[in-house]
């Protein structure tokens, strides 16, 4: 069985969790029984998290090597420049190496989301940019970790797909079930 959750921001991406008060977890959703996340979305992250009961499946959905595309709708601080957003394109360095060349293009207008809770603070002196960023890797916050690189801090995160499945029609805390074939 393989789930597409759309997962609310300030949720973790387990069923528990230990921390005094705890936080929110997948076990508030209605999920089947007996999937688990096939990857992480950090809990300051929106969007498409793929759960399944399929052991090989969530090996094939995660590991680098079938290099599924991870699509992201990222909310940046600042104006990208098209020195900026080409050094997102040729891969940045980062403290654990280099990434791996990214799709990038600005997205204008910006994409209609459903809101944020809490919402993203808003400055009326600083701008701000959507992008959509589309990566073979999944290194621990990486694409947080590429636009600051650049210069371009990530304001919102929503990963609006992996590889062949979206959250196309998901609200935010809504699941189904798809084919994982």
């Amino acid at each position: 069985m393989l789930v597409a959750f759309n997962k609310p921001y300030g949720v973790l991406c387990q069923f528990t969790d230990r921390s005094t008060p705890p936080r929110p977890t997948l076990a508030g959703f209605g999920l089947p029984a007996d999937v688990y996340a096939a990857g992480r979305l950090d809990h300051d992250s929106e969007g498409l998290l793929l759960l399944t009961d399929d052991g090989s499946l969530a090996h094939r959905i995660t590991d680098p090597r079938h290099k599924l595309p991870k699509t992201y709708r990222v909310q940046v601080e600042g104006t990208p420049t098209p020195d900026q957003l080409q050094a997102l394109r040729d891969g940045v360095v980062l403290n654990d190496g280099p990434t791996r060349p990214a799709r990038v293009s600005l997205l204008e207008p910006a994409p209609v989301l459903w809101p944020r809770d809490p919402p993203v603070r808003f400055r009326k002196t600083v701008s701000d940019a959507w992008l959509e960023l589309v990566i073979h890797e999944g290194r621990n916050r990486q694409v947080r970790r590429m636009t600051a690189a650049v210069g371009l801090p990530t304001l919102r995160l929503v990963r609006v797909g992996i590889g062949r499945w979206s959250i196309d029609g998901l609200a935010p805390g809504a699941w189904r079930r798809v084919d994982g074939a």
